[in-house]
């Protein structure tokens, strides 16, 4: 069997990458942002922020709020046939319109 090289942020290049005009500090918006369970929320990485980030390969995906646990929120989302919870920070997420 062949061995994996690398870890959880390789092949991330283009994903994890801002345009010139949106780099800079972040918000405390963001940071602060509130969420009611049964909330429609899209996975949105913010790349200068590492910690409370999901898996790369669930960016972009549509998830519901389950709840919170300590700052950061329980999110449900379908990855095939199957339903999994993500832990993320208020930062990586963004309301659906």
């Amino acid at each position: 069997m062949a061995k994996r090289v690398g870890s959880t942020r390789r092949k991330t290049r283009k994903k994890l990458t801002k345009e010139k005009r949106d780099s800079g500090k972040l918000s405390l918006t963001k940071y602060f942002a509130r969420f009611n369970p049964e909330e429609k929320v899209v996975l949105n990485a913010e790349p200068s922020v590492q910690k409370g980030c999901y898996h790369i390969r669930f960016h972009g995906k549509v998830g519901v709020i389950k709840g919170r646990q300590g700052r950061c929120y329980k999110v449900s989302i379908k990855d095939g046939s199957k339903q999994k919870t993500l832990i993320v920070s208020p930062v990586h997420l963004m309301k659906v319109k």
